[in-house]
Parts: C-alpha cells; structure tokens; sequence
C-alpha cells in the first residue's frame, strides 16, 4: 500500500504565510485544521512551515509524507454522531532547526511570512537564561523566537510592515503577554539595540489567545482499521473532536488577514478574552470538576455515563443552566450555545473520557473552576447554589478515599492527602460530626484562598448534604435533591 505525498495525493502547495513551532497532535488538529479550512472556503492562500521546538521532533519524518497528513473528527455534532476525515494540505515542510539551522535561519527573511503560532506546552514559554543570540538554536522556544525576529529585523532593514501577528496556544493564562515579556527580557539580556526594541513593540502584534478542541491523537489501536479505510499509509494521523473553539485577544483588523470567520470557523478575535477564558473554565471545567465526586460514588466511571444518566445528567444540566450561566457576563444565547456544546462533547461516544482522571488535584481544581462560581451566585443571588454545594459535600466525601467498601485512588498533593486521612479518622457519622468535619475543611484557607465557613450558610448546608451522602448513600441524597430541593435533616 502506497504512503501518503504529494504524488499519491496531489495537492496545492501555497506560499508560506505562517510559521509555527511546534509539530505534535493538538496543532496539526486545530491550528492547521483551521488554516487548511481557511484555503479552501475563504482564499487565505496560506501555507505553514512548521519548526519543532525541541531536538527530538517528527519535522523529517513529516517531511517524508510532504506535510501532508489526514485529520479524523469524530464525536457529537447538532445532536448526531459524525465522523469524517480529510487530508490536510498547507503544511510545506517541517524544518529541525538542531539538524539544520540554516534553513530555520533563512525563515526570518522570506517577507510573505505574517503569522507565528505556537504549541510548546505550557512549559516552552520560559525564560532560560543560558541562551545566547550565537547559539545555532538557542534552547527555549522564546530565545529561538528572540533571535528570528532580530535577524528579521537587520534583514529588512527596520520595515515595520515586515512584523509579524504572533499568536502562542499554549495554556497559560495571558500567554501572549507572557511570551512578549520573554522575548523583551532576551533582547535586554543580549543587549539588543534599542531601535530593535522599537520595531518589536510596533512592528510586531503578540496576541493572548484561548484554544479548546479535545484531541485524543495518534489512534494507534484503530490503524490497521484506519488504515484498510483511507487505502494508504499515514504515520500522522489525528484524531480529533468537531467542537473547536479559537479566542485572539487582538485588534479587529486581524480579523482582515485571517478570514476564519469567512470559513465558518468558530474564531472570535476580541478586545478582550477574559469572559470566554471564563465560561470555558466555569462551565466546561468546573462542571467537570463538580460532576466527578457525584459520579464517580454513584457508581459511573466516565464522563459519558455520567451526562447520559437520568439522574445525574439532570444534575449536570441543571448544574450549568441555573447556577453557572447565571453568574457569567457575556450574551445568554452564546452562553446557551456553549452550554449546549459541551454536554454533546461530555457525550462523546467515540471517547472514553473516565472521570477519574479528571480527579486529580480536585482540590485546588474546585477553588479555581467552581468556586468563583459559588462566590458570584451567593452575592447575586443571596442564596446558595444548591446543586453547587451538594458538589462540595460529594468531594469531601470522595476525599475519604472510599466507595462501597473499595479504597478510591486519591491523587492530590501529600498535604491535601495527609489531612483528610486525619480528619476522617477523628469524625463518627453523626449530624453534630458531619458539621465539625465540614467546618474544619472549610477552614483550611491554604486549600481554598479564604476560611468558606464565612459564607453564609454553607458550613450548615453542606453538612446537612454530607451527612445524607454518608448515612443514606448519594443516590438517596442526589434523588431528594433533585426532587425537593434543598435536604433537610
């Protein structure tokens, strides 16, 4: 069987308009899923040339199959199942800048070159000191970045319309001022001329972006299937979920250049992309965080189960649309529809998705994704999100480390684990215990950033829902409060 290239499968070979580090699952899956998208149905005529950030990267062995490569989506799309598949084709070449630094080099002087993306994980933007502008390359991805835009900069003389829009994906919060800050810490440490500085800030546009599409990757286990299908050989396939979502915080003429909205694609470039940073994180992982300890002792293992469940897929939903919405500033029909998409991806068949691995650090993961929420409901509203708190009482019962008489495979940092083994042990299931219990936790200001026994009525609320989930068992407790409400002992 013939592998995929460009004479099995010819294709368009357009003018190198972005340049991305970074050659793994997520960005041929989503950066240049979309830019692909954007060639076919909006004329962006753009091609990408992809650097591998690290030594040991795939740029040869893509290069083997003329950067083309064949993108699987699979999952829930309006309510149906789909599938589909379909050769990308903007991808050049791949260049390993540690085998061959001059072809890298050559790239800061092509002037069709207009946009940097970027996937080095959340650990490739940082400063590393040991990097020099003489090293062939230098070792993080911002010093290699550094040195492209200064011999960019000398070779063009200064033009400022030879900058370029750089949009990093990784998933830090303000990741492009991040990566801004580096590159300028570079340029001070190299003792770069202060005209340079000037064509940085002026010449070049760092955008923060937010990325959301699933991409489970390889599917190493499916590919004799896969391959039988497709009638050739691909070594990059990748699979990767319908929903996708692409936030740049930058200006609107951006928006002139890079015509996604032209092709469909769910890109909003904004001002300011703090509210959809935070409906992602309150809506998509914090009913996530706040599903798992329900779930998981009420016996269902994925995500899935979970959603697809009378009773506790009516808790999910409700959860979101009555308690999460709520508290979110941006119109309600996108809320809505986010909403809407999440609980489809939440229904993924072709993904297990088990909601123990979600459990990790569920501590610091609810202080951050679900209780901004709390926070926001009991000041606008003057009560406590019901659905919200019986979560709460879930996780600490989950932080006993206990299902049905099976030990549950706590994974949290040694303090969080220390503690609740200690806490458990001292407390009988009595009302008066479950409230001492619940008031100790709350207390612990280090696990939440503030003392919860000051939020009125959660200490009392929270142990009442606690005592049912360990005296009567969680789905007595999840059917009384999703019946009557609010439990009463």
């Amino acid at each position: 069987m013939q592998r995929l290239n460009r004479n099995t499968h010819p294709a368009e070979r357009y003018p190198e308009k972005v340049l991305q580090f970074g050659e793994g699952n997520f960005l041929r899956a989503f950066a240049d899923w979309q830019i692909d998208q954007m060639n076919r149905k909006a004329d962006f005529n753009g091609g990408v040339v992809i650097v591998q950030p690290l030594a040991n990267g795939m740029a040869e062995q893509l290069n083997e199959q003329d950067g083309l490569y064949t993108v699987y989506l699979e999952g829930i799309q309006n309510g149906q199942a789909l599938q589909e598949h379909q050769v990308m084709e903007c991808v050049t070449r791949g260049i390993d800048p540690y085998a061959r630094y001059e072809t890298y080099e050559e790239l800061a002087y092509q002037p069709e070159l207009r946009f940097i993306v970027s996937n080095t994980t959340e650990a490739g933007i940082a400063f590393q000191p040991e990097d020099r502008l003489e090293d062939r390359p230098q070792s993080s991805y911002p010093g290699k970045l550094t040195a492209l835009l200064y011999r960019r900069y000398l070779h063009f003389g200064g033009d400022r319309s030879k900058g370029f829009i750089i949009i990093p994906c990784e998933l830090i919060d303000r990741n492009g001022e991040v990566l801004k800050d580096i590159v300028l810490q570079y340029s001070k440490l190299w003792g770069l001329e202060s005209e340079f500085i000037s064509w940085l800030e002026e010449a070049n546009t760092f955008c923060c972006s937010l990325v959301d599409r699933i991409v489970p990757g390889y599917p190493k286990q499916r590919m004799p299937q896969i391959t039988a299908e497709l009638g050739y050989e691909d070594s990059f396939v990748v699979v990767g979920e319908p929903f996708h979502l692409w936030v740049i915080e930058g200006p609107a003429w951006i928006a002139q250049e890079f015509p996604a909205e032209a092709a469909g694609l769910q890109v909003k470039i904004v001002e300011d992309m703090a509210p959809y940073r935070t409906r992602k994180v309150r809506i998509l992982n914090g009913a996530h965080t706040a599903l798992t300890p329900v779930a998981y002792l009420y016996g269902l293992e994925t995500v899935g189960q979970a959603v697809d469940d009378e009773m506790v897929g009516s808790f999910v939903r409700e959860l979101i649309d009555e308690e999460i919405i709520p508290t979110l500033d941006l119109p309600a029909e996108e809320l809505t529809a986010f909403a809407a998409a999440v609980l489809e991806r939440f229904r993924n068949p072709y993904v297990e998705h088990y909601v123990m691995s979600i459990a990790l650090n569920s501590i610091s993961k609810f202080k951050t994704r679900d209780l901004p929420t709390l926070t926001a409901f009991v000041e606008e509203h003057d009560r406590l999100p019901e659905r919200l708190t019986f979560s709460l009482a879930a996780l600490i019962a989950f932080y006993r480390g206990e299902r049905e008489g099976e030990p549950i495979q706590l994974a949290d940092n040694s303090a969080v684990l220390d503690y609740f083994r200690q806490i458990w042990s001292q407390y009988q299931d009595t009302a008066e215990d479950m409230k001492q219990l619940v008031s100790s936790v709350f207390g612990q200001t280090s696990f939440w950033g503030m003392n919860l026994n000051e939020i009125p009525g959660l200490t009392e609320q929270t142990s009442r829902y606690l005592y049912q989930i360990r005296t009567e068992g969680i789905r007595q407790a999840l059917r009384e409060l999703m019946t009557h409400g609010t439990l009463a002992v």
